[in-house]
């Protein structure tokens, strides 16, 4: 097994990549494990206070059961991922995602350089770097159409949590990157030699 962490700011390109590499492999052979179905769960706070929470802290990922699920992968054994919803800020109580263990493992998400127990899963880290005005431009239009903020309360989190925090925990974390892909998902070149560095992994294996 192969355990890819694919790192970078929100709105880097991040999702781009994963599918660029997932779509030249087959289905069976590849599993994406998204660090968003890992937030805490937040139900136990009143609605108003779930949507102020700072998601782009360390703190707020339950890190102790991803690096958990990653290791029964590693093991062999099926996980129950759960499933967190953003417009409630609650992790499901009745659901989880069934994921068995595959040749690949892509595990992917802004903060997952943070973790050391995390980065020691990892075979293979790669942080895909954008330009700040490209990932807010991304942001905007994300939030806006599958998270219902309004463009105003986009601004007003990026300014107060989601800038701070990329330049305090995200953007030091690309020290840990074996690759780094400028220009977010549209660096076909880099994509196409982090293909080939998978490939030649896999062989070795």
């Amino acid at each position: 097994m192969l355990i890819i962490g694919i790192a970078g700011g929100t709105g880097s390109g991040k999702t781009t990549v994963v599918k660029e590499i997932t779509k030249q492999l087959e289905v069976e052979e590849v599993v994406v494990i998204p660090q968003d179905s890992y937030y805490k769960d937040n139900s136990h706070l009143p609605l108003e206070e779930r949507l102020e929470l700072n998601f782009d802290h360390p703190d707020s990922i339950d890190f102790k059961l991803l690096v958990k699920h990653i290791k029964d992968l590693k093991a062999g054994k099926t996980i129950n991922q759960p499933i967190y919803s953003y417009l409630t800020c609650s992790r499901s109580s009745t659901e989880t995602v069934k994921v068995n263990p595959a040749h690949i493992v892509i595990v992917e998400g802004i903060l997952i350089f943070t973790c050391a127990e995390l980065r020691n899963c990892l075979d293979i880290k790669v942080f895909v770097d954008a330009d700040a005005d490209d990932r807010l431009g991304r942001v905007i239009t994300r939030d806006n159409i599958e998270r219902g903020r309004t463009i105003d309360k986009v601004l007003e989190r990026y300014e107060k949590t989601v800038k701070p925090m990329h330049l305090q925990f995200i953007e030091p974390s690309k020290r840990y990157a074996d690759i780094i892909i400028p220009q977010g998902g549209h660096n076909q070149v880099a994509i196409n030699i982090l293909f080939a560095t998978i490939e030649k992994a896999l062989k070795k294996r």
